[in-house]
């Protein structure tokens, strides 16, 4: 058992060593296979080896881990704001079916303990009964607003990395032909191809990868801004049609029908 950690680590080295010596030892002509060219970009010297750009692969390997971290948030996005969570449609029966019935603490009691944003919204309006329905349309609308902001906030880093990993591509391009370039110059206008391979390489590959980050983010931010959105519009549109039996002149009190059942409790 205490010689099994030591023996993996000797393993993990001994396989990173001959890596390294094997990108050494390629030969000019060889360069990187087709599945190696998106990991790491090579340089061919003058002398005919060839070395890892170490900047290229950098560029790659930042634009991987965001890879990476973009998958996991463009899940973690469709998951948390799933419809069936910010707009329940048991919930909404429920709530609705409450007020109609006239269990007006129930519905308040009930939107605080569940119901998604739905509840949430309607949970502020009956707190707000007290000053009217004009009251309790204003704290909807507030609350709506406040929790469609909260969400649209959460999955904004989706916007940041579909804006950044071109930005980083770019990058590498501009790099990577300066790279090429500057081979050609040395070469006195005579580079040859296989020489200027590690330049375009880095230039395109790059880009790939900003491109392959920047088209899923941005389309699922969209996606879920788009859901956002509506159903945090169909909930206030919900909530307001809730609120609507306690407009002057409907003859229903909300606050004299909870008062009523608080003091029947007491009872």
């Amino acid at each position: 058992m205490s010689t099994t950690k030591p023996r993996n680590a000797f393993s993990a080295n001994a396989a990173l060593a001959g890596f390294a010596a094997t990108l050494a030892a390629a030969p000019a002509h060889a360069g990187p296979s087709f599945a190696t060219a998106f990991f790491i970009t090579l340089d061919q010297l003058p002398d005919g080896s060839v070395r890892v750009d170490w900047i290229g692969s950098a560029m790659i390997w930042a634009l991987i881990a965001m890879s990476v971290a973009s998958v996991a948030l463009i899940w973690i996005a469709f998951a948390a704001n799933r419809v069936e969570d910010m707009l329940p449609p048991a919930s909404v029966e429920e709530m609705r079916r409450a007020i109609a019935e006239g269990r007006f603490a129930e519905a308040l009691d009930g939107s605080r303990a569940r119901g998604g944003d739905f509840g949430r919204v309607l949970h502020a309006a009956l707190l707000a009964a007290p000053g009217g329905h004009e009251a309790m349309i204003r704290a909807a609308e507030a609350m709506s607003d406040e929790l469609v902001v909260r969400r649209l906030r959460r999955i904004e880093v989706l916007n940041v990395f579909g804006q950044v990993a071109p930005m980083i591509g770019l990058f590498g391009t501009v790099y990577g032909m300066i790279v090429a370039f500057f081979t050609i110059a040395q070469s006195g206008g005579t580079a040859d191809p296989v020489a200027l391979a590690g330049g375009i390489g880095t230039a395109l590959v790059t880009t790939f990868w900003g491109l392959l980050i920047a088209i899923p983010a941005l389309s699922t931010h969209a996606v879920v801004r788009n859901r956002i959105d509506s159903a945090g519009t169909e909930g206030a549109r919900e909530v307001e049609q809730i609120c609507a039996r306690f407009r002057p002149g409907s003859g229903t009190s909300p606050v004299a029908a909870m008062r009523h059942e608080s003091g029947d409790a007491g009872a």
